[in-house]
């Protein structure tokens, strides 16, 4: 088979390429075909990293048994979910509808129309137990078709009215109360280990986020206990590589101890923008070098070009656990000609091993050496460690890119880079974004992915979402205005093409997309925010810069079509409360100064000092215009000294001149700062 058009040459796509199944591309045509044949239409989803979809590949399209009884009895369509993000996420949403637990391999069976009717995901080549075969779903799924066409128009009539109701909800406003909402979050949080509750943990991020936005604004430990057991959890356990840095996507089991073997891009820019206001808030050492390792490994291993690739992953489990685990024996001859007993200690490293027979370097149990030299020797020990797997064959990186994690990804390097003082971060974080223009650009509007050369669809929401959020944190860093430009740019294509004008917020898709048998507007985190949640942070950010009122009155217009959603449904909503938070708490810090002067960069080293997720700080020159009926307009340098203005809830402080007077008021909790900005 070639590529299907829309899919961007995707690697995932590719792996098929030899299959006997007769593969069309989503589109028109199929769906045409599936109507003049009355054939329905099976939609096999996944992704490159996807283990069971690999298998899933080998025992069944790649059998030519299988394959004939798929090309006669239906109109067979391979996705990636990476190229077609708004398909997978109709069609995840239609399985939950159907009370399929989702993920992927993901096999849905529509109607010519492509409305679900049925779901499956991975099943074996022959019967397992209560397991039927993917032989028998696929017969059992053909004669229903056929022979129960009632059942059919009911199923369909079910699940549209399903998606109708999650998607297009009439507009319900409610209060959002952020200390309750971040107290009934805490509840379902591991007090243990850490992470939401379950056999399995994520790093949810967004969810440590509404913790974290909590403890600031409080000052209640209860919140900062959490967050520190998960991230302890985290950054000493399983998930991290600790050998060549990057985080894995989640753990299999409660206390982080075995991870699954898949790198994404997106979740890594998530927890570096979570250490570094970690190391913000306390000035860790560990979360330092855990952005400084991750870093090291994206700009390793990750780049194609300027830009970043999708993920590290093989889908192959075998070959994954097989590189980043080692036995005992392979670690000393590694480590020859050091002391390689310390680190087995530190590590968990023993000869029976700690994870199925070998080892995986992990430090729960062992999280502190007792001096700088011992750092010193482990760090070498790792290093050690990393040219010795380099030789070991190591899961392929994607050749695949999406505007979106790309996007988050450059927000994260541009902050890490300021934070810890490193410009070639932000060089690089600047390079990425000039590359995805380039590449992904064309005008005001942008692509969502590229692989192998080949762009694929139009934007996303969330394509543009997180661009125009990057663009305001160079511009944050930088104080370069083309950055500004691209960002009100990118939010009136939002505006123009993908806001919902009957219900408020933005759509997925766009208006003059392909059209569907239904439009996603989206409010849930996935886990990454959704482009509702990311831009109540654009909007508030660009209300600020420009005085322009229109853009605060849009993020008011999505809290109000989506609050009574997120008091609803808490666990997946962290990114919306974020947003709403920053949306409603913003924090904003004006430094007038030369840009080069000394005593400018103290201010704003100070105000980067500070763990402070809602703040927006800005340097002016003297003498430059602020936003007309902006606080801080008209004011000048104290004493022609270089003066940094707080400004929170409507209220601004009196020139501060000081950087330690600066600090101290950033160190208050929100509202002991409120109490005193308003007195």
């Amino acid at each position: 088979m070639t590529n299907p058009p829309g899919n961007a040459a995707s690697p995932f796509i590719e792996a098929h390429k030899e299959n006997p199944v007769q593969w069309r591309a989503w589109g028109e045509d199929a769906l045409a075909e599936a109507k003049a044949a009355d054939k329905p239409i099976l939609i096999s989803i996944g992704y490159q990293g996807c283990h069971w979809c690999h298998v899933l590949n080998r025992e069944a399209f790649n059998d030519a048994e299988i394959a004939a009884q798929i090309n006669d009895n239906f109109i067979p369509i391979l996705i990636d979910r990476d190229a077609r993000p708004d398909l997978d996420q109709i069609y995840q949403a239609a399985a939950a509808a159907m009370r399929y637990q989702g993920g992927w391999p993901l096999n849905v069976f529509v109607n010519p129309d492509g409305v679900p009717l049925w779901v499956a995901g991975y099943h074996p080549r022959e019967d397992q137990g209560q397991t039927p075969s993917f032989r028998k779903v696929l017969t059992d799924a053909a004669s229903l078709y056929q022979t129960d066409k009632p059942r059919v128009a009911e199923n369909a009539a079910g699940v549209r009215n399903s998606l109708e109701l999650l998607y297009n909800r009439p507009t319900v406003q409610d209060q959002i109360n952020l200390d309750i909402s971040a107290l009934r979050i805490g509840q379902n949080f591991d007090i243990f280990f850490g992470g939401l509750q379950g056999q399995m943990k994520f790093p949810s991020v967004l969810m440590q986020q509404v913790l974290w936005n909590a403890y600031l604004r409080t000052g209640m430990p209860q919140f900062s206990q959490l967050i520190f057991t998960t991230l302890d959890s985290i950054l000493f356990g399983g998930l991290y590589d600790h050998v060549g840095g990057g985080f894995f996507r989640h753990a299999k089991d409660e206390r982080w101890l075995e991870p699954s073997f898949e790198k994404m891009l997106a979740e890594n820019a998530q927890l570096i923008e979570l250490c570094t206001l970690a190391y913000q808030f306390n000035k860790n050492e560990l979360s330092r070098q855990r952005v400084a390792e991750t870093i090291a490994w994206l700009l390793r291993e990750m780049k194609l070009g300027d830009v970043f690739a999708i993920a590290q992953a093989s889908g192959n489990l075998e070959d994954e656990f097989r590189y980043y685990t080692w036995s005992e024996a392979e670690i000393d001859a590694s480590l020859v000609g050091t002391f390689s007993a310390r680190f087995k200690q530190v590590y968990g490293v023993s000869r029976d091993g700690n994870l199925a027979g070998r080892n995986l370097p992990r430090r729960l149990g062992n999280p502190a050496p007792a001096n700088e030299a011992d750092e010193a020797l482990l760090a070498k020990q790792r290093e050690l460690l990393l040219t010795s797997r380099a030789k070991r064959k190591a899961p392929g990186v994607h050749d695949h890119v999406t505007t979106e994690t790309n996007a988050m990804t450059i927000t994260a390097l541009a902050r890490a880079g300021q934070v810890f003082a490193r410009p070639d971060w932000v060089q690089a974080a600047t390079a990425a974004f000039d590359g995805i223009v380039k590449a992904l650009g064309d005008g005001d509007r942008l692509a969502h992915d590229m692989a192998n050369g080949v762009k694929g669809v139009g934007g996303f929401a969330e394509d543009y979402a997180n661009m125009a959020r990057a663009a305001l944190q160079l511009l944050e860093i930088t104080g370069d205005a083309r950055f500004l430009t691209r960002a009100r740019a990118w939010t009136k294509v939002l505006d123009d093409y993908f806001w919902h004008e009957q219900l408020g917020g933005y759509c997925m898709t766009a208006s003059d997309a392909e059209p569907l048998f239904i439009r996603p507007r989206v409010l849930f985190d996935n886990p990454r925010p959704s482009a509702n949640a990311t831009m109540l942070i654009v909007l508030m950010r660009l209300a600020l810069l420009t005085g322009e009122l229109h853009y605060r009155d849009r993020g008011t217009a999505i809290i109000a079509a989506f609050s009574n959603e997120a008091n609803r449904l808490l666990n997946a909503s962290g990114g919306f409360l974020a947003g709403f938070e920053y949306f409603a708490n913003a924090l904003e810090i004006v430094v007038i100064g030369h840009r080069g002067h000394a005593r400018t960069h103290d201010l704003l080293r100070a105000a980067w000092g500070r763990a402070l997720p809602n703040a927006m700080i800005v340097q002016i020159e003297p003498g430059a215009p602020l936003p007309e009926g902006h606080p801080v307009a008209g004011r000048e340098m104290t004493q022609g000294q270089p003066t940094a203005y707080v400004l929170q809830a409507g209220t601004c402080s009196d020139g501060i001149t000081d950087s330690a007077i600066l600090t101290q008021m950033l160190t208050l909790p929100v509202q002991m700062r409120q109490q005193q900005l308003a007195s």
